[in-house]
């Protein structure tokens, strides 16, 4: 019974692996694509994973399969966060078809909000 959820579990991480490696083939742009890449990396590596553990139980195996979810729920939002921030600080376009920049928004309201304070 635990080996077959294992596998299922492996095989819905291998799907969103599957389905993230499209998003990074045909979505616009850098933004759009990473937002893909990290869902494939966090949700497709920690079903993968998950499954490793179910099947193997707790072993020495078993929990460096552990430690790699743990280090990936870290990593993967974090390094997502760092490299589109680079990407907009870079001044790369969004796609034509994007419709709001709230980054954009949000650093303009702060910009203003600071001008404000220095007048006063």
């Amino acid at each position: 019974m635990t080996d077959t959820i294992g596998i299922i579990l492996i095989c819905i991480g291998i799907a969103f692996d599957f389905f993230g490696v499209l998003g990074l083939i045909r979505l616009p742009d850098v933004y759009n694509r990473l937002q893909a890449a990290t869902k494939c990396v966090t949700f497709g590596s920690m079903g993968i994973l998950l499954g490793v553990i179910i099947m193997q139980g707790l072993t020495s195996f078993g929990f460096k399969a552990l430690i790699g979810i743990v280090f990936i729920v870290l990593a993967a939002p974090t390094a997502a966060h760092a490299v589109s921030r680079a990407a907009h600080r870079g001044r790369i376009p969004l796609a034509k078809v994007s419709v709001v920049d709230k980054y954009e928004e949000d650093k303009e309201l702060k910009d203003e909000a600071l001008k404000e304070k220095v007048e006063v």
